[in-house]
């Protein structure tokens, strides 16, 4: 199944991202995860890749076993860390032999203690490098890609950001999905912006239920995504409740994809960080209204 063929603003579809666990039981508890997700009927679940690669190995295990075990289509990510041009053929012959059909690619974030992104030799520097080569490869993938309505922190400008996001789809991307945000006019802008351009594959918005106050505070200084004023305020007042905590993040953002999808929006990505009960109560609510 191609994800592309499931974004559908008439028929939005949910879909889910989880990191590689470390330890086999961890792995066990996330294909029980998906269980408790399964009956949300996601479109798609996508698995991480790690820092520099670290995770290759358990994300092709975790997404041939998801593709394998049950109904649930699988998108593995793919970063150009780390890897030669030939690592990377063999990877996707891989992906293409556990009869995968979806690839996130992504240039990926340096090894952990590198500050800048140093390409592997007879590598690649770009993602859209690497979309250029799956598709003059002839892999039959249906490729998605990263977006960043607020702008990628290494960019100069968001117009700079947009004209990297050019360049990948122009290449080859089929869709693409953004990095997390809490305030829905950063999406709207950069859709309108990104339309301008001439950027016309479906931009599916990333969300992230906050449910631990001082893991927001680390993701969005490492992303850059803007904490409204009100709600930092309402966060601010009961981050030493942690049940308060989760039962605002959740509130927050089953607005969010209210709003999002009275707008029409094909589709919202839910980072879950391996975690199901919040995302869980968010998509009930949201069925539950339709």
């Amino acid at each position: 199944m191609k994800i592309r063929n499931r974004l559908n603003p008439s028929n939005p579809c949910f879909s889910f991202e989880f990191f590689p666990p470390k330890t086999d039981e961890g792995v066990a508890n996330l294909l029980r995860t998906l269980e408790d997700l399964a009956p949300l009927e996601p479109g798609f679940v996508s698995v991480t890749y790690g820092a520099g690669g670290s995770t290759r190995d358990r994300t092709l295990e975790l997404v041939t076993r998801i593709k394998a075990e049950t109904s649930i289509e699988a998108m593995a990510h793919l970063t150009c860390v780390g890897h030669t041009r030939e690592e990377l053929r063999e990877l996707l012959q891989k992906l293409a032999d556990a009869r995968l059909d979806n690839v996130l690619v992504l240039r990926g974030d340096p090894p952990l203690g590198q500050k800048t992104f140093t390409p592997a030799e007879g590598g690649f520097t770009y993602a859209s490098e690497l979309v250029r080569f799956i598709r003059e490869e002839d892999f039959n993938f249906c490729m998605g890609g990263a977006c960043y309505p607020e702008g990628h922190v290494e960019t100069a400008s968001r117009d700079d950001d947009l004209r990297h996001l050019k360049a990948k789809v122009d290449a080859g991307l089929d869709f693409v999905v953004t990095q997390l945000f809490f305030d829905n006019a950063f999406y709207f802008d950069f859709v309108e912006r990104a339309r301008r351009a001439g950027i016309n594959v479906p931009i599916v918005p990333g969300i992230m239920p906050i449910t631990n106050y001082e893991q927001v505070q680390r993701f969005t200084r490492m992303c850059g995504a803007t904490v409204p004023m009100r709600l930092g305020l309402q966060m601010e007042r009961v981050k030493d409740q942690p049940d308060a905590v989760v039962q605002l993040g959740v509130a927050h953002a089953t607005v969010q994809c209210m709003e999002l999808l009275s707008r029409g929006v094909p589709g919202i990505h839910f980072y879950t960080l391996n975690k199901s009960p919040a995302t869980r109560m968010i998509v009930s609510a949201l069925r539950a209204r339709t």
